[in-house]
């Protein structure tokens, strides 16, 4: 293993249970366990355990937090409710993704970030540079994160802690105590599963993995590694920073145009946004539907009539859909679903076609609170 490599606080766990680790935005981290293809069908039939705890976290308060969240974020922060979280994304002035995020408000004036893990340093250095009068505080070291998603999910946690957790509203959140261990159980997640993400002190993560893989053994629950992950999601048409979007991508490029709201006042990257808007949207990412079992990946090049007019940017083959499906940038004017395509795999032009995304139906459970 290379030292140099940061480890969560699960790292023994998964080393333990003969996880196959690599290299993931500078951290350690389990690919799989016992396979991707049965990981994600544990998810997508069960209940699975995902070690997120990679991922950064920034608190925020005081009397200018929410204006300093509404300069950096292209959402309207103030459209949220205590215990409500919101998708956003981090712009450059030049409209470029940052990063995208989750932003959860914890009380009146204080806030916390939920950032992707390559992306923690120079999101730090980025958003403490537009502070204006607000107070941040890093807590990724000292926080760790488990997903727990699947049909069961709800099933699972509920069955280690007194909060009715059926009350707590998709992109919600409450404060409770889970096997003991204080958490925060936010009702969101990246496999369009039902289910959570626990937010716990770091010490206290192991403890409360294991409280969840014990009390699960008769709801199939089972770990789940990062390829499973990717397959889950993008079954889903999520966009994964670094593939999907980054700072070369304008949010209206990618689909994103629903959380750029200019009408909540100035913010950071409004005006190259607007600029697009207003000309026209070059390029959309769209769903590819590959009409073999051939796998785009992210860099191959995607041509309509002999020319190229895009670019795969993540691809798989869906174990739920049981079909190979991607996602790419295409001219806007091919941007249509039913648009036949090629993309070009070890120098082979294979066909694929635009589909409607995303590839999976979601079954994210409405709880009755947000009947």
């Amino acid at each position: 293993m290379n030292t140099t490599l940061k480890l969560t606080p699960l790292h023994d766990a998964h080393v333990k249970a003969g996880a196959r680790m690599v290299e993931f935005g500078g951290w350690d981290m389990p690919v799989q366990y016992r396979g991707i293809l049965e990981e994600h069908r544990t998810v997508r039939s069960a209940v699975g355990l995902f070690d997120v705890s990679h991922m950064g976290e920034f608190e925020v308060d005081g009397e200018g937090a929410l204006a300093a969240l509404q300069t950096l974020t292209t959402n309207d922060v103030s459209a949220l409710d205590v215990g409500q979280v919101q998708y956003s994304v981090l712009c450059y002035p030049e409209g470029g993704i940052a990063d995208d995020l989750t932003i959860s408000r914890l009380a009146g004036d204080r806030f916390m970030l939920t950032v992707n893990a390559a992306n923690i340093d120079k999101d730090w250095a980025w958003v403490t540079g537009h502070a204006g009068g607000a107070r941040w505080k890093n807590v990724s070291s000292a926080t760790g994160l488990i997903a727990v998603q699947g049909p069961r999910a709800e099933t699972l946690v509920g069955r280690l802690t007194e909060t009715d957790v059926t009350t707590i509203a998709y992109y919600r959140f409450a404060s409770a105590s889970v096997a003991g261990v204080p958490t925060i159980v936010s009702r969101t997640g990246y496999t369009g599963e039902d289910g959570f993400e626990l937010y716990v002190p770091a010490e206290a993560t192991e403890r409360l993995w294991n409280a969840l893989l014990d009390a699960g053994s008769h709801d199939g629950v089972a770990p789940i590694g990062l390829g499973a992950r990717d397959t889950l999601r993008l079954e889903m048409a999520y966009a994964l920073y670094g593939n999907d979007i980054d700072q070369t991508t304008n949010p209206l490029e990618a689909g994103l145009g629903w959380i750029v709201k200019p009408k909540k006042g100035d913010f950071i990257g409004k005006d190259a946004i607007e600029k697009m808007r207003a000309a026209g949207v070059p390029r959309r990412l769209v769903g590819l539907e590959m009409a073999d079992r051939s796998v785009a990946r992210h860099g191959y090049p995607v041509s309509r009539d002999g020319r190229a007019i895009g670019v795969v940017t993540s691809g798989t083959y869906g174990p739920s859909v049981e079909r190979s499906v991607a996602l790419g940038y295409v001219e806007t004017a091919h941007a249509v679903p039913g648009t036949d395509l090629r993309v070009e795999i070890r120098n082979q032009a294979k066909p694929a076609r635009i589909v409607r995304t995303p590839f999976h139906p979601s079954r994210v459970k409405k709880p009755r609170a947000a009947a």
